[in-house]
């Protein structure tokens, strides 16, 4: 990481039997982290009672970096945002289970603490998420010899408004003056995902977190990722469910047909039950217990599973 010139904390724990090296990595050098201002925002995290761990106050971003067994290693990672309204981040369920699941895999998980939208840490705070996941992108593209990872096999999964961000990034990561090939995601992974900030079908929690004061209604077209995918968009795999009382369906539903007009190539199952925010917890909710193998037949079927 030297080259990097950014520091490392490591950390050791046990999976599957075998030891696994989890590095937490800052996005940016200390002192340069775009859009920030001074502020006295705290963060927080704290674990209920179900073992869900929820981050708050966030404003200095990180990432951290699962990596598969040098055996198991098929030379793909994926990016992973964990949802939570843009107002906390579900760092467990939503983050570091499914970073083993994909290491279990061999597939390299990194886990993204993006800043949380505040006026009082950052200005044009909608702007914050997007500009940290690109930054992630181009650092797991920087480390890609390092860590084992082919950087034509790097993809973005999100939940809720992290699956906001992941397409996003995937919609936006060529339009602006931040613009880069190297913060492109090849492939998305969206679960339950926030899609369009239009006022019929959005999640408003997640609209007014992320824009803040400024809704105008070009913004509000500018984040409703159905209507700026375009022939660059990369492929996706969608899932959820029709009982989703908090994002409804059509966002994804939206998507997808955005990208069937592209003829973009995109897989979706929605399932009859299930309702919101259950990652990899799926028992007792019917068919969507199913979702994580139809999701390793598509890794499979692309290449990115062996």
């Amino acid at each position: 990481m030297t080259r990097l010139k950014l520091t490392c904390f490591i950390t050791l724990f046990m999976m599957t039997g075998a030891m696994a090296q989890s590095q937490v990595i800052p996005l940016w050098p200390e002192g340069q982290i775009p859009n920030a201002i001074r502020n006295d925002i705290v963060e927080k995290s704290e674990t209920d009672d179900k073992g869900i761990l929820r981050i708050s106050g966030v404003t200095v971003p990180t990432m951290t970096v699962f990596l598969p067994e040098k055996s198991k290693a098929t030379g793909a990672a994926v990016l992973i945002c964990p949802g939570g309204g843009y107002g906390i981040l579900a760092a467990s369920h939503e983050g570091s289970d499914l970073a083993r699941w994909f290491n279990e895999r061999g597939i390299a998980g990194v886990v993204l603490k993006y800043r949380l939208p505040n006026a009082k840490a950052m200005v044009r705070q909608h702007e914050v998420p997007l500009t940290d996941a690109m930054q992630a992108m181009k650092l797991i593209r920087k480390n890609a010899g390092e860590w084992r990872i082919d950087p034509d096999k790097i993809g973005v999964m999100g939940f809720s408004a992290g699956g906001h961000l992941a397409a996003t990034l995937s919609t936006h990561y060529h339009r602006g003056e931040k613009a880069s090939e190297g913060a492109k995601p090849n492939f998305s992974i969206l679960m339950y995902p926030v899609i369009t900030f239009s006022q019929l079908n959005t999640h408003i929690g997640s609209r007014k977190n992320l824009l803040g004061p400024d809704s105008s209604a070009a913004l509000v077209t500018y984040y409703s990722n159905e209507l700026q995918v375009d022939e660059k968009t990369p492929p996706a795999f969608l899932v959820h469910s029709e009982d989703d009382k908090a994002v409804p369906i059509e966002n994804s539903i939206g998507y997808y047909l955005a990208l069937k007009k592209y003829k973009i190539p995109a897989e979706a199952h929605f399932y009859p039950e299930g309702g919101h925010g259950y990652g990899l917890r799926t028992d007792g909710k019917g068919s969507l217990a199913g979702w994580p193998q139809a999701l390793e037949n598509w890794l499979k079927s692309r290449g990115y599973q062996k």
